[in-house]
């Protein structure tokens, strides 16, 4: 029973890694939030609110864990010719995304606590200079949104992205625009609490749309804690590409001669694929190129190692 040739991994990192635009934005979008928690920190000293103070030790978190992205992007950029990466660097922007989940989790927990807390011992609150600061955290909110919205819809090269599915989405941008939606909506239910409280005396709203927050945030960063743990775990053989790729192996073989005995699906890349596949055959000309040329017309897989195993 003789095995055709077993091809080994080519060492090829040309993978859809890497968003310029997602790492120019990240990093802005850094600093923007970084100078922001200065002003929320001091303004909450000058003005005595526990309120502006407890927001920009908040939003301190959202600026690590942006910077953990911008992080991200550079170190895949700069070992993205390191060949002891087997599948090149793409990967460390999701493990960032991942963290970036983790950190989430954390803020939504302290969110929590801080709220039941103020229900327990209400403290005064300054409204107007609250909802002042509020309102300007809201617009530095919209405005990153906006910044990293825009590198959402261009890849690496500075293309617009045509995306055929959400596995495309690349997930450390993702998790740095999560961050950031999650301060505008605080932002928004803070705004919200602190004028029912100024207008009509109900300082219960801060502590319960603190909660309501806390639960948005959570579920955020569920779903990012989902998406990322699928790649880092190699969790893709419910893709589509994994049907296609069966389909098209049966509509070239005849029937009775060859059969697909074990395959597998990851991702190595926000758009690229890795296969291995072996199949057992009667048909003695079977070679695995010729199985590599009926995958060819799958653009999303980068590699493919093929094993034929000829019967007697």
């Amino acid at each position: 029973m003789p095995n055709d040739d077993l091809r080994a991994w080519s060492h090829d990192h040309r993978f859809d890694q890497g968003n310029e635009a997602g790492e120019r934005g990240a990093r802005a979008v850094m600093w923007i939030t970084a100078l922001m928690m200065v002003v929320e920190i001091a303004a909450g000293w000058w003005f005595n609110s526990m309120a502006l103070l407890a927001d920009g030790w908040h939003m301190s978190s959202h600026a690590l864990a942006i910077g953990l992205s911008a992080f991200a992007y550079a170190a895949a950029r700069r070992h993205a010719g390191d060949e002891r990466f087997a599948f090149g660097t793409w990967k460390i922007e999701v493990l960032a995304g991942f963290a970036s989940a983790i950190v989430l989790l954390g803020v939504a927990a302290v969110m929590t606590f801080v709220s039941v807390e103020r229900f327990v011992t209400p403290q005064p609150i300054h409204y107007v200079e609250a909802i002042v600061v509020a309102v300007m955290g809201l617009a530095v909110n919209i405005g990153c949104a906006l910044i990293l919205g825009a590198a959402h819809h261009q890849d690496g090269d500075g293309h617009h992205a045509h995306s055929d599915h959400h596995h495309h989405h690349d997930l450390n941008l993702k998790s740095a625009y999560l961050h950031v939606i999650a301060d505008a909506a605080t932002s928004v239910l803070a705004i919200a609490a602190l004028t029912g409280g100024w207008l009509w005396g109900w300082s219960w709203l801060d502590p319960v749309m603190g909660i309501v927050g806390a639960v948005l945030v959570a579920l955020w960063a569920r779903g990012l804690l989902r998406d990322t743990g699928k790649v880092l775990l190699d969790r893709e053989m419910d893709h589509p590409l994994v049907t296609a790729i069966r389909d098209t192996i049966a509509a070239h073989r005849s029937p009775g001669e060859t059969r697909l005995t074990d395959l597998h699906v990851w991702r190595v890349g926000k758009r690229s694929y890795a296969c291995a596949l072996s199949v057992v055959t009667l048909d003695r000309t079977l070679t695995s190129a010729r199985v590599r040329d009926w995958l060819a017309g799958h653009d999303k897989i980068a590699h493919s190692t093929v094993e034929v195993t000829q019967c007697g």
